[in-house]
């Protein structure tokens, strides 16, 4: 009886450990890269300068 007891306290407590460590994670598709962050900061250049071509425009484009 002793020994259960000790048991769910040891599994009680890891169990609360890894809850700790979950929150602290990163969730790693919300950490940028530098070439990430690079390719993000060519995208805005590219889109602020109008060199970007819409989805529709590349589709008009490839049937011509």
């Amino acid at each position: 009886m002793a020994g259960e007891k000790l048991i769910m306290q040891k599994l009680q407590k890891l169990e609360k450990e890894v809850t700790q460590i979950k929150a602290q994670m990163a969730d790693i598709d919300s950490v940028m890269t530098e070439e990430d962050y690079l390719a993000l900061m060519d995208y805005r250049k590219e889109k602020a300068s109008g060199r970007l071509l819409s989805h529709e425009q590349v589709k008009k484009e490839l049937r011509a």
